[in-house]
Protein backbone atom coordinates (compact mmCIF):
# COMPACT_ATOMS: atom_id res chain seq x y z
CA UNK A 1 0.00 0.00 0.00
CA UNK A 2 1.23 3.51 -0.85
CA UNK A 3 0.41 6.62 1.13
CA UNK A 4 0.68 9.91 -0.79
CA UNK A 5 1.28 13.29 0.79
CA UNK A 6 0.64 16.24 -1.52
CA UNK A 7 3.13 19.08 -1.18
CA UNK A 8 2.18 21.84 -3.63
CA UNK A 9 3.37 20.62 -7.05
CA UNK A 10 5.25 17.66 -5.58
CA UNK A 11 3.83 14.35 -4.37
CA UNK A 12 5.80 12.55 -1.71
CA UNK A 13 4.98 8.88 -1.44
CA UNK A 14 5.85 6.46 1.30
CA UNK A 15 5.50 2.70 1.32
CA UNK A 16 3.99 1.07 4.36
CA UNK A 17 5.34 -2.05 6.03
CA UNK A 18 4.13 -4.31 3.20
CA UNK A 19 7.27 -5.27 1.27
CA UNK A 20 6.78 -4.55 -2.43
CA UNK A 21 10.47 -4.15 -3.31
CA UNK A 22 11.18 -5.13 -6.90
CA UNK A 23 14.86 -4.18 -6.89
CA UNK A 24 16.87 -6.55 -4.71
CA UNK A 25 17.68 -5.25 -1.25
CA UNK A 26 21.12 -6.79 -1.81
CA UNK A 27 21.75 -3.84 -4.12
CA UNK A 28 24.89 -2.01 -3.02
CA UNK A 29 24.41 1.75 -2.93
CA UNK A 30 27.14 4.29 -2.26
CA UNK A 31 26.49 7.90 -1.28
CA UNK A 32 29.15 10.61 -1.52
CA UNK A 33 28.57 13.55 0.82
CA UNK A 34 27.23 13.40 4.38
CA UNK A 35 25.33 16.68 4.47
CA UNK A 36 21.64 16.65 5.32
CA UNK A 37 20.59 15.20 1.94
CA UNK A 38 23.15 12.39 2.11
CA UNK A 39 22.40 11.55 5.73
CA UNK A 40 18.65 11.45 5.18
CA UNK A 41 19.05 9.41 2.00
CA UNK A 42 21.16 6.86 3.89
CA UNK A 43 18.49 6.62 6.60
CA UNK A 44 15.68 6.04 4.08
CA UNK A 45 17.62 3.51 1.99
CA UNK A 46 18.73 1.54 5.04
CA UNK A 47 15.15 1.57 6.31
CA UNK A 48 14.10 -0.06 3.03
CA UNK A 49 16.72 -2.76 3.50
CA UNK A 50 19.38 -1.70 0.99
CA UNK A 51 23.13 -2.17 1.52
CA UNK A 52 24.25 1.45 2.05
CA UNK A 53 27.67 3.06 2.42
CA UNK A 54 27.92 6.82 3.08
CA UNK A 55 31.24 8.53 2.39
CA UNK A 56 32.27 11.92 3.76
CA UNK A 57 35.50 13.76 2.94
CA UNK A 58 35.74 15.44 6.36
CA UNK A 59 37.49 13.53 9.17
CA UNK A 60 34.48 13.91 11.47
CA UNK A 61 30.79 14.87 11.31
CA UNK A 62 30.15 18.37 9.94
CA UNK A 63 27.96 20.02 12.57
CA UNK A 64 29.04 23.62 12.02
CA UNK A 65 26.97 26.32 10.40
CA UNK A 66 24.42 28.87 11.52
CA UNK A 67 20.66 29.11 11.61
CA UNK A 68 18.24 28.12 8.87
CA UNK A 69 14.60 28.61 8.00
CA UNK A 70 13.17 25.10 7.65
CA UNK A 71 9.97 25.49 5.68
CA UNK A 72 6.99 23.15 5.98
CA UNK A 73 8.07 21.14 2.92
CA UNK A 74 11.30 20.10 4.63
CA UNK A 75 9.51 19.00 7.78
CA UNK A 76 6.97 17.09 5.70
CA UNK A 77 9.81 15.27 3.95
CA UNK A 78 11.43 14.35 7.29
CA UNK A 79 8.11 13.06 8.64
CA UNK A 80 7.97 10.49 5.82
CA UNK A 81 10.60 8.48 7.69
CA UNK A 82 9.27 9.12 11.16
CA UNK A 83 7.15 11.95 12.52
CA UNK A 84 9.31 11.79 15.65
CA UNK A 85 12.17 13.11 13.50
CA UNK A 86 10.25 16.15 12.25
CA UNK A 87 8.89 16.75 15.76
CA UNK A 88 12.46 16.67 17.10
CA UNK A 89 13.47 19.43 14.67
CA UNK A 90 10.43 21.51 15.59
CA UNK A 91 11.25 21.16 19.28
CA UNK A 92 14.88 22.11 18.69
CA UNK A 93 13.93 25.33 16.92
CA UNK A 94 11.42 28.14 17.14
CA UNK A 95 8.17 28.18 15.19
CA UNK A 96 7.78 31.18 12.89
CA UNK A 97 4.70 33.25 13.67
CA UNK A 98 5.34 36.35 11.58
CA UNK A 99 7.41 37.32 8.56
CA UNK A 100 8.31 40.96 9.06
CA UNK A 101 9.80 43.11 6.30
CA UNK A 102 11.55 46.32 7.33
CA UNK A 103 13.24 49.06 5.35
CA UNK A 104 16.76 50.28 6.11
CA UNK A 105 15.36 52.83 8.53
CA UNK A 106 14.07 49.94 10.63
CA UNK A 107 10.44 50.76 9.84
CA UNK A 108 8.02 47.90 9.15
CA UNK A 109 7.03 47.98 5.48
CA UNK A 110 4.67 45.01 5.74
CA UNK A 111 4.28 41.72 7.58
CA UNK A 112 2.68 38.34 6.94
CA UNK A 113 1.30 35.86 9.44
CA UNK A 114 2.58 32.28 9.15
CA UNK A 115 -0.65 30.85 10.58
CA UNK A 116 -2.48 30.36 7.26
CA UNK A 117 0.43 28.51 5.65
CA UNK A 118 0.82 26.30 8.74
CA UNK A 119 -2.88 25.42 8.69
CA UNK A 120 -2.70 24.60 4.98
CA UNK A 121 0.48 22.50 5.16
CA UNK A 122 -0.07 20.79 8.48
CA UNK A 123 3.46 21.76 9.51
CA UNK A 124 4.94 25.05 10.69
CA UNK A 125 8.03 26.76 9.38
CA UNK A 126 10.75 26.78 12.04
CA UNK A 127 14.05 28.57 12.50
CA UNK A 128 16.68 26.23 13.88
CA UNK A 129 20.43 25.78 14.10
CA UNK A 130 21.83 23.58 11.32
CA UNK A 131 23.72 21.65 13.97
CA UNK A 132 20.46 20.44 15.53
CA UNK A 133 19.24 19.08 12.19
CA UNK A 134 22.54 17.37 11.38
CA UNK A 135 22.84 15.79 14.81
CA UNK A 136 19.25 14.49 14.69
CA UNK A 137 20.06 12.76 11.40
CA UNK A 138 23.44 11.45 12.58
CA UNK A 139 21.76 9.76 15.54
CA UNK A 140 19.80 7.68 13.05
CA UNK A 141 22.75 6.57 10.90
CA UNK A 142 24.70 3.52 12.01
CA UNK A 143 28.45 4.04 12.32
CA UNK A 144 28.98 0.87 10.29
CA UNK A 145 27.47 2.63 7.26
CA UNK A 146 29.36 5.92 7.60
CA UNK A 147 32.94 6.44 6.41
CA UNK A 148 34.80 9.66 7.23
CA UNK A 149 38.03 10.94 5.65
CA UNK A 150 36.93 9.63 2.24
CA UNK A 151 37.53 12.37 -0.33
CA UNK A 152 36.38 11.26 -3.78
CA UNK A 153 39.08 11.09 -6.43
CA UNK A 154 37.44 9.36 -9.41
CA UNK A 155 34.35 7.51 -10.60
CA UNK A 156 34.09 4.70 -13.13
CA UNK A 157 30.71 3.40 -14.24
CA UNK A 158 29.00 1.26 -16.86
CA UNK A 159 25.44 0.03 -17.17
CA UNK A 160 25.71 -2.38 -14.28
CA UNK A 161 28.45 -1.34 -11.83
CA UNK A 162 30.19 1.69 -10.30
CA UNK A 163 33.63 2.06 -8.78
CA UNK A 164 34.45 5.06 -6.60
CA UNK A 165 38.08 5.68 -5.68
CA UNK A 166 39.14 7.87 -2.77
CA UNK A 167 42.27 9.87 -2.02
CA UNK A 168 43.05 7.73 1.03
CA UNK A 169 43.65 4.75 -1.29
CA UNK A 170 40.33 3.06 -0.57
CA UNK A 171 37.74 2.18 -3.20
CA UNK A 172 34.11 1.10 -3.23
CA UNK A 173 32.37 -1.03 -5.85
CA UNK A 174 28.63 -1.35 -6.08
CA UNK A 175 25.45 -1.09 -8.13
CA UNK A 176 24.55 2.59 -7.75
CA UNK A 177 26.44 5.72 -6.71
CA UNK A 178 24.60 8.86 -5.52
CA UNK A 179 26.34 12.22 -5.29
CA UNK A 180 25.04 14.49 -2.54
CA UNK A 181 28.31 16.38 -2.24
CA UNK A 182 27.01 19.90 -2.59
CA UNK A 183 27.72 22.98 -4.69
CA UNK A 184 31.25 21.95 -5.70
CA UNK A 185 30.28 18.34 -6.34
CA UNK A 186 32.94 15.99 -7.63
CA UNK A 187 30.31 13.46 -8.60
CA UNK A 188 28.65 16.12 -10.78
CA UNK A 189 31.91 16.43 -12.72
CA UNK A 190 31.40 12.82 -13.79
CA UNK A 191 27.74 13.38 -14.74
CA UNK A 192 28.16 16.74 -16.51
CA UNK A 193 31.63 18.21 -16.36
CA UNK A 194 30.85 21.63 -17.88
CA UNK A 195 28.71 22.89 -14.97
CA UNK A 196 30.44 25.37 -12.67
CA UNK A 197 29.00 27.54 -9.87
CA UNK A 198 27.57 30.91 -10.98
CA UNK A 199 28.27 33.92 -8.79
CA UNK A 200 25.08 35.60 -7.59
CA UNK A 201 26.62 38.98 -6.87
CA UNK A 202 26.78 38.97 -3.07
CA UNK A 203 29.28 38.39 -0.33
CA UNK A 204 27.34 36.89 2.56
CA UNK A 205 28.21 37.00 6.24
CA UNK A 206 26.23 34.83 8.65
CA UNK A 207 26.56 34.63 12.39
CA UNK A 208 25.07 33.58 15.70
CA UNK A 209 24.88 36.29 18.34
CA UNK A 210 24.60 34.83 21.88
CA UNK A 211 22.69 36.53 24.68
CA UNK A 212 20.72 38.58 22.20
CA UNK A 213 17.33 39.97 23.16
CA UNK A 214 16.81 42.33 20.21
CA UNK A 215 14.66 39.95 18.13
CA UNK A 216 11.62 38.21 19.57
CA UNK A 217 11.06 34.48 19.19
CA UNK A 218 8.70 33.74 16.33
CA UNK A 219 9.61 36.79 14.21
CA UNK A 220 11.49 36.24 10.96
CA UNK A 221 12.81 39.70 10.12
CA UNK A 222 14.00 40.76 6.67
CA UNK A 223 15.64 44.11 5.94
CA UNK A 224 14.61 44.74 2.34
CA UNK A 225 17.45 45.06 -0.14
CA UNK A 226 18.38 48.67 -0.92
CA UNK A 227 21.59 50.66 -1.45
CA UNK A 228 23.41 47.43 -2.27
CA UNK A 229 22.70 45.53 0.99
CA UNK A 230 20.06 43.46 2.71
CA UNK A 231 19.89 41.41 5.89
CA UNK A 232 17.78 39.03 7.91
CA UNK A 233 17.61 38.02 11.55
CA UNK A 234 15.71 35.56 13.71
CA UNK A 235 15.85 34.17 17.23
CA UNK A 236 16.63 30.42 17.19
CA UNK A 237 16.00 29.96 20.90
CA UNK A 238 18.08 30.19 24.06
CA UNK A 239 18.48 33.91 23.29
CA UNK A 240 20.61 33.13 20.25
CA UNK A 241 20.07 35.28 17.19
CA UNK A 242 21.01 34.16 13.70
CA UNK A 243 21.70 36.96 11.26
CA UNK A 244 22.65 37.17 7.61
CA UNK A 245 24.18 40.21 5.90
CA UNK A 246 24.37 40.38 2.08
CA UNK A 247 26.51 42.95 0.29
CA UNK A 248 26.54 43.42 -3.48
CA UNK A 249 30.08 43.17 -4.75
CA UNK A 250 31.90 42.58 -8.01
CA UNK A 251 33.97 39.42 -7.74
CA UNK A 252 37.67 40.03 -8.45
CA UNK A 253 39.05 38.04 -11.37
CA UNK A 254 41.58 36.29 -9.15
CA UNK A 255 38.84 35.17 -6.74
CA UNK A 256 36.35 33.72 -9.23
CA UNK A 257 35.31 30.27 -8.12
CA UNK A 258 36.62 30.69 -4.59
CA UNK A 259 34.37 29.61 -1.74
CA UNK A 260 35.14 32.74 0.29
CA UNK A 261 36.76 36.11 -0.40
CA UNK A 262 40.32 36.52 0.79
CA UNK A 263 39.28 39.52 2.87
CA UNK A 264 36.42 38.35 5.11
CA UNK A 265 36.05 41.53 7.18
CA UNK A 266 32.63 43.19 7.03
CA UNK A 267 33.02 46.61 5.35
CA UNK A 268 32.12 49.23 7.96
CA UNK A 269 30.66 51.58 5.36
CA UNK A 270 28.21 48.83 4.30
CA UNK A 271 27.37 47.86 7.86
CA UNK A 272 26.57 51.49 8.61
CA UNK A 273 23.66 51.31 6.14
CA UNK A 274 21.75 49.00 8.50
CA UNK A 275 19.45 50.16 11.32
CA UNK A 276 20.85 50.11 14.85
CA UNK A 277 19.10 46.91 15.97
CA UNK A 278 20.58 44.60 13.35
CA UNK A 279 23.88 46.51 13.13
CA UNK A 280 24.47 46.20 16.87
CA UNK A 281 23.54 42.51 16.75
CA UNK A 282 26.21 41.93 14.11
CA UNK A 283 28.79 44.01 15.99
CA UNK A 284 28.29 42.07 19.23
CA UNK A 285 28.81 38.67 17.55
CA UNK A 286 32.10 36.94 18.42
CA UNK A 287 34.31 36.58 15.37
CA UNK A 288 34.45 32.80 15.79
CA UNK A 289 30.66 32.71 15.34
CA UNK A 290 30.79 34.39 11.91
CA UNK A 291 31.24 32.74 8.52
CA UNK A 292 31.78 34.55 5.21
CA UNK A 293 31.04 33.13 1.76
CA UNK A 294 30.49 34.17 -1.81
CA UNK A 295 26.92 33.40 -2.90
CA UNK A 296 26.57 30.94 -5.79
CA UNK A 297 24.04 28.82 -7.59
CA UNK A 298 24.38 26.59 -10.67
CA UNK A 299 22.65 26.74 -14.02
CA UNK A 300 19.84 24.20 -14.54
CA UNK A 301 21.45 21.05 -15.90
CA UNK A 302 19.95 18.78 -18.53
CA UNK A 303 20.82 15.50 -16.89
CA UNK A 304 21.50 14.25 -13.40
CA UNK A 305 22.09 10.60 -14.37
CA UNK A 306 24.90 8.86 -16.24
CA UNK A 307 25.00 5.06 -16.27
CA UNK A 308 24.64 4.02 -12.60
CA UNK A 309 25.47 7.45 -11.15
CA UNK A 310 22.99 10.14 -10.04
CA UNK A 311 23.35 13.49 -8.27
CA UNK A 312 20.84 14.95 -5.80
CA UNK A 313 20.50 18.02 -3.58
CA UNK A 314 22.80 20.99 -4.17
CA UNK A 315 25.04 18.83 -6.35
CA UNK A 316 22.16 18.76 -8.86
CA UNK A 317 20.38 22.06 -8.25
CA UNK A 318 22.20 24.52 -5.99
CA UNK A 319 20.10 27.66 -5.88
CA UNK A 320 19.82 31.14 -4.45
CA UNK A 321 18.57 31.24 -0.83
CA UNK A 322 15.83 33.70 -1.86
CA UNK A 323 13.06 31.07 -1.60
CA UNK A 324 14.51 29.13 1.36
CA UNK A 325 14.30 25.92 -0.69
CA UNK A 326 17.87 24.62 -0.49
CA UNK A 327 17.83 22.07 2.31
CA UNK A 328 14.15 21.22 1.93
CA UNK A 329 14.42 20.38 -1.77
CA UNK A 330 17.38 18.09 -1.02
CA UNK A 331 15.35 16.23 1.61
CA UNK A 332 12.50 15.93 -0.89
CA UNK A 333 14.96 14.53 -3.46
CA UNK A 334 15.85 11.80 -0.97
CA UNK A 335 12.23 10.83 -0.33
CA UNK A 336 11.25 10.90 -3.99
CA UNK A 337 14.25 8.94 -5.24
CA UNK A 338 13.94 6.20 -2.64
CA UNK A 339 10.31 5.75 -3.62
CA UNK A 340 11.21 5.46 -7.31
CA UNK A 341 13.93 2.97 -6.42
CA UNK A 342 11.54 0.93 -4.29
CA UNK A 343 8.70 0.85 -6.80
CA UNK A 344 10.66 0.30 -10.03
CA UNK A 345 11.46 -3.02 -11.65
CA UNK A 346 15.12 -2.12 -12.24
CA UNK A 347 17.65 0.45 -11.13
CA UNK A 348 17.84 1.82 -14.67
CA UNK A 349 14.06 2.32 -14.75
CA UNK A 350 14.18 4.17 -11.42
CA UNK A 351 16.98 6.45 -12.62
CA UNK A 352 15.32 7.25 -15.94
CA UNK A 353 11.84 7.95 -14.61
CA UNK A 354 13.05 9.93 -11.59
CA UNK A 355 15.20 12.18 -13.79
CA UNK A 356 12.34 12.73 -16.24
CA UNK A 357 9.79 13.57 -13.54
CA UNK A 358 11.96 15.50 -11.09
CA UNK A 359 14.07 17.74 -13.31
CA UNK A 360 11.26 20.10 -14.41
CA UNK A 361 10.36 20.76 -10.76
CA UNK A 362 13.97 21.45 -9.85
CA UNK A 363 14.50 23.71 -12.85
CA UNK A 364 11.51 25.81 -11.84
CA UNK A 365 12.83 26.18 -8.28
CA UNK A 366 16.21 27.24 -9.64
CA UNK A 367 14.72 29.66 -12.15
CA UNK A 368 12.44 31.44 -9.71
CA UNK A 369 15.06 31.55 -6.95
CA UNK A 370 17.60 33.14 -9.29
CA UNK A 371 15.01 35.53 -10.70
CA UNK A 372 14.19 36.85 -7.24
CA UNK A 373 17.87 37.17 -6.39
CA UNK A 374 18.66 38.99 -9.65
CA UNK A 375 15.86 41.51 -9.70
CA UNK A 376 14.64 42.37 -6.19
CA UNK A 377 16.10 45.70 -5.14
CA UNK A 378 19.49 45.28 -6.79
CA UNK A 379 21.50 48.28 -7.91
CA UNK A 380 22.10 46.46 -11.21
CA UNK A 381 20.95 43.23 -12.78
CA UNK A 382 23.30 40.28 -12.53
CA UNK A 383 24.85 38.57 -15.51
CA UNK A 384 25.16 34.91 -14.57
CA UNK A 385 26.66 32.28 -16.82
Amino acid sequence: MIVSIHVDELILETVTSININMISTQTKIGIVGAGTTGLYLAILLKNRGFDVSLFERAPQPRVDGCGILMIARGLQALSIYDKKLSDEIIQAGVKVNTYEFRNLKGEIAFSNSAAEAEAKNGFPAVVVHRKDITEALLRRVSSENLYFDHSLESVESNNSKVIARFRNGQFWEGDLLIGTDGLNSKVRNFVQSDIQPSYLGDIVWRGIAPDNYMFSEGDFVVYIRARGVYANAFNIGQNRCHWGFFVECEQPEDEKGLHSPRNTQIPLEELAKLPDTIRQTIEMTPQENIVCRYSYDINPIQRIVVNRVIILGDAAHAKSPSRAQGMSSGLEDAVEFVNYLTLSATIDEALTTFEKDRLPILHELQRTSREISQTTGRTKKLQTV
